[in-house]
């Protein structure tokens, strides 16, 4: 596993750059987030997102596949936002939320089918300049290590991935929060189906 340290608040966008090219190779990468650290993989790429539901345990076809993008631009290329929808993301975003929305058709086939998709975009600058250099969104899903403690640390990550993922982007030491999820499929009616550290008044 290849390790691309940051340091402070400074993007080294050398770095981003190395970390684009795995992600449009096919790779895994685990990268930070607002809330916990996250893998990913190119959300265009069929095989990516197969290795990756397969290390995660997820199935396409019940579980959320959640995308993270560097911009509202970006988002409304691959899930549907109507105004409403647009004006509540507006005014959290970035932050630490999961938007559920309806899925359009620029996502590749293992969405096909699923009328939804997960959109976030994090208030991490790394996370958002990842999305912005690959050029779409990121296939992601949070960490799940043995251990809690596990999860702040990025020398822990790359030794629990160390055969799993292609490159670890070591952004310090993570959190243990996770984000809050609002349904916006019908956006006259949000819910929340997740309350994460992320507080939104609807």
């Amino acid at each position: 596993m290849k390790h691309l340290k940051f340091f402070g608040d400074s993007i080294n966008m050398r770095h981003i750059e190395d970390a684009v090219r795995i992600l449009r190779d096919g790779g895994v990468i685990i990268y930070p987030t607002d809330t916990m650290y996250a893998l990913g993989c190119d959300a265009l790429n069929n095989r990516a997102i197969e290795r990756l539901c397969r290390l995660k345990g997820i199935n396409p076809d019940k579980h959320l596949l959640s995308i993270v993008c560097g911009s509202m631009s970006q988002a409304s290329e691959y899930a549907r936002i109507d105004n409403k929808a647009f004006r509540l993301m507006k005014d959290y975003l970035p932050g630490p939320f999961t938007f559920i929305l309806p899925s359009s058709s620029s996502l590749p086939k293992v969405f096909k089918g699923r009328k939804s998709v997960g959109v976030r975009i994090p208030d991490c600058e790394i996370a958002v300049e990842l999305a912005d250099a690959l050029g779409n969104p990121i296939l992601s899903t949070s960490v799940a290590p043995d251990d809690a403690d596990d999860a702040l640390s990025p020398e822990a990550l790359a030794l629990a991935y160390h055969h799993d993922a292609d490159l670890l982007i070591d952004g310090g030491e993570g959190r243990l929060d996770v984000s809050t999820i609002v349904d916006c499929l019908d956006s006259s009616a949000p819910e929340i189906v997740r309350q994460g550290v992320g507080e939104i008044s609807l």
